[in-house]
């Protein structure tokens, strides 16, 4: 559903390729890394956690920034690590669009509360080619974890967010958004979402 934009994939790629700054920051090439689909059994696994130890790594902070690079590139706004075939509890997400919200990575993260208003939305995969189906899941959600340098985070999540770190967190215990529908007939291919479906809410993850 979102996309970083073509203009700043343009960007990347020039930083990538000539190894200039992108926006005042320093950058070097980084991989873009295959997405796991439907049917590979690291999907279906419960995602072992990350030793707080090793988060500051070269090797992690390599990962992080490949996911992220992968997840724009795709384009999303989530990506969590056994989708690139790495059973650790890792996740990134980031929507920069209108209404969407900041990057951010959580390792080993839990959810400590689930708010009580349920929500109903379109939503998809990269890891599940060419469908989109509706899931409800609360809107709000408080979220404990590790960031990036291993510092804790514990904070609330809503709307978009909220949706988005629960569609992620889903894929460190072996799920995927099709586990959590619970009216199969709203399952649709994407050209026929796009034709009949595209006018309601979509978040597409």
């Amino acid at each position: 559903m979102n996309n970083a934009g073509e203009e700043l994939r343009a960007q990347r790629s020039l930083c990538y390729e000539y190894h200039v700054p992108l926006n005042g920051k320093s950058c070097r090439p980084v991989a873009m890394l295959k997405i796991a689909k439907l049917g590979n059994p690291i999907l279906r696994k419960m995602a072992a956690p990350v030793d707080p130890r090793v988060i500051k790594s070269i090797e992690l902070q390599r990962l992080i920034d490949e996911m992220f690079e992968t997840m724009y590139d795709e384009p999303g706004i989530g990506l969590a690590a056994p989708q690139v075939s790495r059973s650790i509890q890792l996740a990134v997400m980031g929507c920069k669009e209108e209404g969407g919200f900041p990057e951010t990575v959580l390792i080993n993260p839990s959810i400590l509360y689930y708010g009580p208003q349920q929500v109903e939305n379109w939503e998809g995969c990269l890891s599940v080619d060419g469908l989109r189906g509706k899931v409800t899941r609360p809107s709000l959600v408080r979220v404990k974890g590790l960031d990036r340098n291993g510092m804790p985070l514990d904070f609330e999540a809503t709307g978009l967010y909220a949706i988005c770190i629960q569609h992620e967190m889903d894929h460190l215990v072996g799920k995927v958004f099709l586990d959590r529908m619970t009216d199969l007939s709203t399952l649709t291919q994407l050209h026929e979402f796009s034709q009949y479906w595209q006018k309601e809410p979509t978040n597409v993850i």
